[in-house]
C-alpha cells in the first residue's frame, strides 16, 4: 500500500494521455490474467479486485453480485469474461466515475501497490 493524494484531474489527465492510460491498462490486465488466455473471468476478477474488497463486511453474496454486474456489463460478446478491449472500458468508466466523486478536492488514499489508482498517480508526477 502507498498513501496517495489525488483529485478529479490527476485521473483525467491520467486517462487523457491514451498512451499511459494504455500501457497502464495492459499492465493491470496482464497481472489480473492469471493463466495467460487473454480473458478476465469472474474468478480472476474476484481473486484480483477482491483482495482490497471487505467481504467479512459486506458479504461473499454481495460481493459475488458485484463481479456478476461488472461481467454483465462489460462482457459484450457474452462469453462470461472480458477480453482487454473490455477491460479498458471498465477501467475508464470506473476511473471517471471516480473522478466525478472526488471533484477538484484533493484526498488522500491508500492504494494497492499494483492498481491502476497508483499508475495514475504516478503520471500526474512527470
Amino acid at each position: 500500500m502507498r498513501i496517495a493524494i489525488l483529485n478529479d484531474s490527476t485521473l483525467t489527465d491520467f486517462i487523457q494521455d491514451t498512451e499511459s492510460f494504455d500501457n497502464g491498462v495492459t499492465k493491470c490486465f496482464e497481472a489480473l490474467d492469471i493463466d495467460g488466455d487473454g480473458m478476465l473471468s469472474r474468478q480472476e476478477l474476484r481473486d484480483g479486485f477482491g483482495k482490497a474488497l471487505p467481504i467479512g463486511t459486506v458479504g461473499k453474496e454481495m460481493v459475488d453480485n458485484l463481479f456478476d454486474t461488472v461481467i454483465g456489463r462489460f462482457d459484450v460478446e457474452g462469453k462470461g469474461s472480458i477480453g482487454r478491449d473490455e477491460f479498458k472500458s471498465l477501467s475508464k468508466e470506473m476511473l471517471m466515475a471516480m473522478a466525478r466523486g472526488i471533484g477538484g478536492t484533493p484526498i488522500l488514499l491508500a492504494i494497492h501497490q499494483d492498481s491502476l489508482l497508483l499508475i495514475a498517480v504516478d503520471h500526474e508526477k512527470r
